[in-house]
């Protein structure tokens, strides 16, 4: 048996021949390979103090960020429960519901938020002023915080300037952690379903093909023309397809081409499992109601009761996140706190209807 030769033309077209005297066997593979994501969102990697004596936060602050707009659902969902924050508020003389709209949405993503305390020369509280957990950082002097400007310029408060509202996080007591955070691969998940249904998508619905010839006339000039006009017929991405012509010259003229796909038609039910087990992932990380938060995960034909489901989310979630949020009064005189609208439905509201 002749002993075969690999000759690389190029990273992208292979040639495997035989011996000069005989037919040979070329085989040109185009599409490049995708390589997966280098995903470091979820390292836990502790709290330490750099060169400068700030805190770094255990988790990418920017990571989380990016995370919003990774599919249609998380950042959605995040928007939905600020907005119930803020449905009930009541705006006081130092702070505007604009203002809390940005300190509540801070803490919905990073289970972090800040204001700044402003007072005038007598001492007396005028303004919180809201201060982007992004930028925000906790210093080695204690009750001490520090904001990173975006020149890379550090501007540090006085020790009790600053109100840090956060998440409890068991392994350290400096940042808040978000509940959501053991979802994240889910929401990732979905976003690679997006990225590789749309590559399906435009390399023109198929996962690729083989296309094989047994023409032992066919030249180099015609079979490179081939290769080119395949190669620029579709998109490149997660598939890749394969020419080979096998000049043996022992098949009848019907088997001399032959188009053998290499995907079938279950990646579109794949595709649509994984979307809805993902969203039905981030609806539970986010203990989020699909009939209000405009999340549809196509289990049932409907909703339910609608009121009963306000009634009850309200309740259980929006109650206990205003409650965070009203940790802030801690920090001001008592003439000064924030509070809620209580709907007559709330269980905090000792004069609500009997059913």
């Amino acid at each position: 048996m002749p002993k075969k030769k690999f000759n690389k033309k190029s990273t992208s077209i292979t040639e495997l021949a035989t011996e000069n005297t005989g037919p040979k066997t070329s085989a040109f593979s185009f599409g490049d390979p995708e390589p997966c994501l280098d995903n470091r969102l979820t390292d836990y990697v502790g709290v330490f103090a750099d060169m400068n004596g700030l805190y770094s936060p255990p988790v990418s602050l920017g990571g989380l960020i990016k995370l919003l707009r990774v599919n249609a659902q998380h950042g959605a969902i995040l928007g939905f429960k600020r907005n119930m924050i803020l449905k009930w508020f009541k705006p006081n003389a130092i702070l505007s519901r604009k203002t809390l709209k940005k300190f509540a949405y801070d803490y919905c993503w990073s289970a972090n938020a800040y204001f700044q305390i402003i007072k005038n020369t007598f001492d007396q509280v005028i303004k919180l002023k809201h201060l982007p957990t992004i930028n925000m950082r906790y210093t080695n002097k204690s009750g001490v915080y520090a904001q990173i400007k975006g020149n890379g310029d550090v501007i540090t408060f006085n020790k009790g300037e600053v109100i840090h509202v956060k998440e409890y996080d068991p392994l350290q007591g400096i940042y808040g952690i978000p509940d959501y955070y053991g979802g994240i691969q889910s929401a990732l998940l979905n976003e690679d379903a997006t990225l590789f249904r749309r590559r399906y998508y435009k390399n023109g619905a198929h996962m690729g093909f083989i296309f094989s010839m047994a023409d032992p006339s066919l030249n180099g000039e015609d079979e490179k023309a081939l290769q080119d006009a395949i190669a620029a017929s579709k998109g490149v991405g997660n598939f890749r397809s394969l020419f080979l012509n096998n000049k043996s010259g022992k098949v009848n003229a019907e088997q001399a081409i032959k188009i053998t796909p290499v995907g079938d038609i279950s990646t579109k039910d794949e595709f649509e499992r994984i979307k809805k087990i993902t969203l039905n992932d981030m609806l539970s990380m986010h203990r989020a109601q699909e009939a209000l938060s405009g999340q549809s995960s196509g289990d049932s034909a409907g909703f339910g009761d609608i009121d009963k489901i306000t009634k009850s989310y309200y309740n259980n979630e929006v109650v206990p996140l205003q409650q965070d949020i009203m940790e802030i009064n801690d920090y001001l005189p008592s003439d000064l706190h924030i509070s809620f609208i209580e709907p007559e439905y709330s269980d905090l509201n000792p004069t609500q209807p009997q059913e």
